[in-house]
């Protein structure tokens, strides 16, 4: 096959390289490898350094794909039992470590509540099925949330699933070419490698738009970009030649890859069309490994120190992600000012280390070398068994102190002590909880509804209704309408609708508040979804009997869509975009809350390595001067409640209250303190039902 011949010759040959080995591509490896850090670690300073996992999927295409080319040029087959044994002494070692890494953190380092999450996709990771796992569950990875330790496997998943498929593909292709297509038996394969990235690129378009979460992580949306680096590999003539043409090129690729990686953010629709940009770059660089001149892009990228950053990359892909998440639950260290550098540091010393004890030495190793492929897999299933094992025995030891911190927290909210959470005040003070923190710091983070059923997920649409508490036909309809933090009161409006007789219904979606003003988020997708859901939510009331009362609240930070050019412009669309909505409910009493202070981060992280007075945040960095569903309630006659004094004295806002942790993440409250503030709410509704 002379294309291939061709590509051989692209590099000069060495004694220590194969012909084929081409330096510029280490070096684009580490160009991958540093946006995807820096993105983790400074996501403000590198917004879409995501797009790095991307350039290593076109690597990932080119070199595999040219690796089986060659053999089949060589050979006239693919020997898929070898070439799968030795992606796993290339991938396998060095992934396990880490892997056992997690599980020990999970044990001795990370907070009781992460068990379950953690522990799960641990496991997932071990059977490189991550991926999957984050897309069944709804994870949107540009959005705030709280990730495990292990969630950027999912691209490693993602990669082991295409080093799977790809060779069968190809090995299909190469059959069809020797039965069909003797004088052109390359035509197939390359025709076959055009259709299904094509076909993939239509489904990522059409999948981001949709379902943008989902998108980012499942395998079908991302294998056009694995193809564009094959179809690179398979028409090398296509590549530039001469001093100035590979130049022009690379330096466009290099260029077009920076500006994405600084302009790209957690709003871009991703991957779908915006993908175009890194992945075209990536081959645009791939085909351009010209080295003669010192300002050559293949020199550029080729010099040592990027090509020791590119040998060690997978390591430190590896190791950068669980020192982040790790690193602000032990004492002293947390992710600020000079840690986070230290860190970042610390994640190259570790890619290097198990560079070189680890990968090298098992990629080398001659016991599996002169074996047969079965005994590499052997090996494998030995890994997986070690990590699989340790993940169950992490359950084992754990979950009966999750099961008991759960029960306990269930007894404590079934009879709470005196002067508890909210109950707190001037007059009302309990000594024993002094230094109490309920729930603990460990497992605040599982203090949350547990009513999937009756909230509707980001990008859904159809109105879900759910109805507790009294069945009489005589009792009060009370609805509980709104976003998650109107769902976090969920449970104390079932507690209340349990003891006062009422009959509640839900109406729930993330994210999207009861209001008529437009609501942005981060997808067409979720904007469509939120409108349409709003849409159907005023349908669904205009048939229903107007309910006796309606309790509502939303994000006081919601990125509504208005045309005001003043922040007090803002807030009044916002707020009679409240008043308009709550003219659907047909002259049902409304009940409304000011939304509760959102914190800079997760305070548990805070809680678990200090005091809860040392756990505050300034009142004017967590809480907005005006909230627009309080003016709504004002102008329109709601009952309006407002537990600020509550969260804050003057000037800053607590973490703890009255021995209640407050908080779940940092901006949802924990269960035990909404049901503190049952009483209260209680009294509101009760008030609007007398009337």
């Amino acid at each position: 096959m002379s294309e291939f011949r061709t590509a051989e010759r692209l590099a000069p040959a060495t004694k220590s390289k194969p012909t084929h080995f081409l330096p510029h591509v280490q070096g684009l490896r580490a160009v991958a490898v540093v946006m995807v850090v820096l993105y983790h670690f400074w996501p403000g300073r590198l917004s879409g350094g995501y797009i790095g996992v991307d350039i290593f999927f076109v690597i990932s295409g080119f070199l595999i794909t040219g690796q089986l080319a060659r053999e089949l040029e060589r050979t006239g087959r693919i020997a898929l039992p070898a070439f799968w044994a030795k992606r796993v002494r290339r991938l396998l070692p060095a992934s396990v470590t880490v892997l056992i890494f997690a599980t020990l953190a999970t044990i001795f380092i990370l907070p009781l509540s992460s068990l379950v999450d953690s522990l799960k996709e641990i496991l997932a990771s071990t059977f490189y099925f991550e991926n999957w796992s984050l897309a069944l569950g709804s994870v949107d990875y540009l959005a705030a949330h709280q990730a495990t330790v292990v969630q950027h496997y999912w691209s490693l998943s993602l990669e082991e699933q295409f080093y799977v498929v790809w060779p069968l593909l190809l090995l299909g292709a190469t059959w069809l070419g020797v039965k069909f297509f003797a004088s052109r038996r390359w035509l197939p394969m390359i025709a076959l490698v055009v259709v299904v990235s094509l076909l993939s690129f239509v489904v990522s378009v059409i999948y981001t738009n949709s379902n943008p979460a989902e998108a980012f992580f499942v395998t079908f949306t991302r294998v056009w970009e694995f193809g564009a680096g094959a179809v690179l590999a398979l028409l090398p003539k296509w590549r530039p030649r001469g001093a100035i043409w590979p130049n022009l090129l690379g330096y466009a690729g290099l260029i077009a890859i920076l500006v994405a990686s600084y302009q790209y953010n957690q709003d871009t629709q991703f991957p779908g069309t915006a993908a175009i940009v890194p992945v075209l770059g990536s081959v645009a660089i791939l085909a351009s490994s010209r080295a003669e001149r010192p300002w050559d892009i293949g020199s550029i990228l080729g010099g040592r120190p990027q090509r020791f950053i590119g040998d060690i990359s997978y390591s430190v892909y590896l190791w950068h992600w669980p020192l982040i998440v790790i690193a602000p639950y032990i004492p002293g260290w947390g992710l600020l000012g000079i840690n986070r550098v230290a860190l970042f540091l610390v994640s190259f010393v570790l890619g290097w280390l198990t560079k070189r004890y680890i990968e090298d030495p098992a990629r080398t190793w001659k016991f599996l070398l002169v074996r047969k492929p079965r005994i590499t897999y052997a090996f494998m299933v030995s890994l997986m068994v070690v990590s699989s094992l340790l993940v169950a025995g992490a359950f084992a030891v754990n979950n009966p102190k999750y099961q008991a911190a759960a029960a306990e927290l269930k007894s404590i909210n079934a009879n709470p002590p005196a002067c508890f959470g909210a109950e707190e005040s001037a007059t009302c003070q309990n000594p024993k909880l002094a230094n109490a923190v309920i729930p603990s710091s460990g497992f605040g983070n599982a203090d949350q509804p547990n009513y999937p059923g009756c909230f509707v997920e980001l990008n859904e649409s159809a109105v879900t209704a759910c109805h507790f508490g009294s069945t009489a036909p005589d009792a009060s309809r009370v609805a509980l309408i709104g976003d998650s933090h109107a769902y976090q009161y969920i449970d104390t409006m079932i507690s209340l609708a349990n003891a006062k007789g009422w009959s509640l219904t839900t109406y729930l979606k993330g994210a999207c508040p009861w209001t008529t003003t437009p609501v942005g988020g981060p997808s067409v997708a979720f904007t469509n979804s939120c409108r349409d859901w709003l849409s159907n939510l005023k349908a669904t009331l205009a048939k229903q009997p107007t309910y006796s009362a309606i309790f509502t609240t939303a994000l006081h930070n919601t990125p509504y869509v208005t045309t005001a050019s003043t922040a007090s412009g803002k807030t009044d669309q916002v707020a009679a975009g409240f008043s308009r909505a709550w003219t659907q409910a047909k002259g049902a009493p409304i009940v409304t809350l000011i939304d509760n202070p959102d914190f800079l981060d997760d305070p548990n992280k805070c809680l678990r390595v200090t005091s809860p007075k040392d756990c505050t945040e300034p009142r004017k960095d967590v809480l907005q001067p005006v909230d627009p569903i309080g003016v709504a309630a004002r102008a329109s006659g709601a009952t309006l409640l407002d537990f600020t004094n509550k969260y804050c004295d003057s000037t800053k806002c607590f973490s703890v209250v009255g021995g209640a942790n407050v908080y779940r993440d940092q901006d949802h409250l924990t269960v035990t303190w909404t049901l503190t503030l049952r009483s209260q709410i209680g009294a509101a509704i009760s008030s609007v039902l007398a009337r």
